[in-house]
């Protein structure tokens, strides 16, 4: 039936390609041709092009399905608001949608080819996915050829479009990252010969320098390297079972989230995983490539406000459920995601597209609510109190001439003894909790002052408000951290540039009361209302105020010393950063859904402090108690002035003073310093 669909679908685009209507003819001209190629280059991978064209044809191909959306050609493209706002009049939006939406065919093709011969359903499930998109832009250019057809009539095509096919969209995104019969991504990995990078372009994304070079750079590494380097992620993950008190035993699959290029350090990491019992799944959105366009990507984050109202969100919590519960068992076999990042890319400083989809205040609400209740759906079939996660981060080939040495350093950096810094960070953990709050203050330009308010212990002797945090689900090691307590929790936290969800933040301030988000603002743009909905939009999640989830001291000064050596702190991933100095994570708190897990620290204290005054509601309304983000905010040392333990008394313990260590047995962090 699908093939049937598809033939007359394609049949009836080689004749829109030919004779385009007389209503917006260039763009379904772009879009029949677009959708033609797509369908051009399945015939060939499914004939093996793949397997037998050379590195250059492939290369050529990759290009050809990217080409219209690198910024050179953006401009002139439909994918482009402003472009299609310029040429569409007030269709423009709408169409701008569907065309964008084509270009997430391009993955369904190559996915379905990796199934084809393993798994023909599976293969029929992708190939529906594709041929739905192109039947869309079909019916959307039968409508508005009709002279009666109205803005509204596209709208209510593209909603019921979303909406009726849910169940297709979301059935099959849940299987594939839970489902490890369903992972032809791995079979991949574990089968190629890696040292030929033609396999880069199975994947139908984006295939550039940071891709390859990568991958030729992990190709010149004995095997032993390569293994010592994913044991350092696997074991990370084996140990935050570990730490945590949960069983490691009664999980069967991991979700493995990685770049293009890593292959080698994937396929080592499989089979180590396997032998803790654990498979791997990797779902779309966890094997990542270099963006050809961040501008592009930005200006289509808010996409979905095209359909996004109280009805279309009731019917998709609707369908992650019913997906969930059809694969419950296998659900509840994940152990959680265990993640390799990468930095090096140049900041990406966006620019405000007015004529770009943007959700609006009551659609905003609606996110919130909806992201809130789909995790609490996520929770009941994936528990909070028996998963964990890792990551891990290093750098890629755009990170520049010195790549493979900062390779080599964050090697280092991701191994370094937990030992002595252990028992370094018990000292700065023994001191804080003296503490009835913590005073952090920036010096020279940086307007920090926060007055950070600690939990009450019942027995100190036992019990402790820090985690010790080393090498485990977090890495690199280097930070110990709370989750605070929020009334009187107050001040002003300010860092002139940080890095944060892929977008360089300048001159980030954000005033607190009671712990919780009053005033914020930047200085990305020149218009005030733009910098508020920039930081809104990115690091508050659409919440019109999120609560204090984490105060932290780094103490990864090490790290620090690599990132000034080589000028590349605005580079590097939080990550890293976080162990660079003190950080505010804001958001939830880093023990969110397994408050009630028992946690020790090396020295057998209790952790008490994994919960505030949002996150107590928990048990009567979910909703208000958890916001579904975190966003750590460091200040780096050359910013700090100082952190400073108060004692009930009032007795001052100096931790750090001009960004120095000074606690007493602290100073071989200063090392690196000086």
């Amino acid at each position: 039936m699908i093939r049937e669909r598809y033939e007359l679908a394609i049949n009836r685009i080689k004749e829109m390609a030919k004779d385009p209507g007389v209503k917006y003819p260039e763009y379904f001209k772009a879009g029949a041709e677009f959708i033609l190629l797509i369908d051009d280059t399945r015939t060939k991978i499914e004939e093996g092009l793949l397997e037998s064209a050379s590195i250059e044809e492939l290369a050529e191909m990759n290009e050809r399905l990217y080409s219209e959306v690198r910024p050179e050609n953006y401009e002139s493209s439909f994918t482009n608001p402003t472009y299609a706002a310029e040429n569409l009049n007030e269709y423009a939006k709408m169409l701008c949608y569907v065309y964008t939406s084509l270009r997430k065919t391009i993955i369904h093709i190559f996915r379905g080819v990796q199934f084809k011969s393993a798994d023909p359903e599976r293969y029929e499930v992708e190939w529906e996915q594709m041929l739905l998109h192109i039947e869309l832009f079909i019916e959307i250019f039968v409508r508005i050829q009709d002279n009666e057809c109205t803005k509204e009539h596209i709208k209510d095509i593209i909603y019921s479009f979303e909406r009726d096919n849910s169940e297709i969209f979301i059935e099959s995104q849940a299987d594939c990252r839970l489902n490890s019969a369903n992972n032809c991504i791995s079979k991949m990995i574990t089968t190629s010969d890696l040292s030929d990078i033609r396999y880069l372009y199975t994947y139908g994304l984006p295939v550039g320098d940071n891709e390859i070079k990568m991958a030729q750079f992990l190709s010149k590494m004995s095997q032993d390297e390569i293994e010592e380097i994913a044991s350092i992620y696997t074991e990370g993950y084996r140990l935050g079972f570990i730490n945590t008190g949960k069983d490691l035993s009664i999980k069967s699959t991991v979700e493995i989230v990685y770049h293009l290029g890593f292959e080698r350090i994937v396929k080592a990491a499989i089979h180590q995983f396997e032998k803790m019992g654990l498979k791997p799944t990797m779902g779309i959105g966890d094997y990542q490539a270099t963006s050809v366009n961040k501008q592009y990507e930005f200006d289509h984050k808010d996409d979905n406000a095209i359909v996004l109202d109280k009805a279309y969100m009731k019917r998709r919590l609707e369908v992650i459920r019913d997906a969930h519960e059809a694969i419950k068992d296998i659900a509840g076999g994940m152990a959680g995601p265990a993640v390799i990042e990468v930095f090096g890319e140049t900041p990406f400083e966006p620019e405000t597209n007015k004529d770009a989809i943007s959700l609006s205040e009551k659609q905003q609400a609606l996110q919130v609510e909806f992201f809130s209740q789909s995790q609490q759906i996520l929770q009941k079939y994936i528990k909070g109190d028996e998963r964990s996660f890792t990551i891990i981060a290093f750098p890629v080939p755009e990170f520049g001439d010195d790549f493979e040495e900062m390779f080599e350093e964050t090697v280092k950096i991701n191994n370094l003894d937990t030992k002595v810094y252990g028992e370094i960070q018990q000292k700065i953990i023994d001191a804080l909790d003296q503490a009835e709050y913590v005073r952090v203050e920036g010096r020279g330009e940086n307007k920090t002052h926060m007055i950070v308010q600690m939990h009450e212990m019942d027995d100190p002797a036992k019990e402790t408000n820090f985690e010790n945090c080393l090498a485990d689900v977090n890495i690199p090691l280097g930070e110990v951290f709370t989750s605070p307590k929020l009334t009187d929790t107050q001040g002003t936290l300010h860092v002139s540039s940080v890095y944060l969800r892929d977008i360089n933040f300048i001159d980030l301030e954000l005033k607190f009361e009671d712990g919780k988000i009053k005033e914020y603002t930047c200085k990305n743009f020149d218009d005030e209302e733009e910098n508020k909905k920039l930081i809104k939009e990115n690091i508050m999640s659409n919440h019109d105020t999120l609560p204090i989830g984490e105060f932290a001291i780094g103490t990864n000064t090490t790290a620090y010393k690599v990132a000034k050596e080589k000028d590349c702190i605005y580079k590097l991933p939080i990550l890293i950063v976080e162990k660079m100095g003190p950080h505010f994570a804001v958001g939830d708190t880093c023990y969110s859904w397994e408050e009630d897990v028992e946690t020790f620290n090396p020295d057998g204290k209790k952790i008490v402090a994994k919960e505030n005054e949002v996150s107590s509601e928990r048990k009567t309304n979910p909703s208000k108690a958890y916001m579904g983000c975190h966003t750590d905010i460091t200040i780096p040392y050359e910013e700090l002035g100082t952190i400073t333990a108060v004692k009930p008394d009032g007795e001052e313990i100096k931790i750090i003073e001009n960004g120095r260590f000074v606690l007493e047995g602290t100073d071989l962090l200063n090392e690196p310093l000086d």
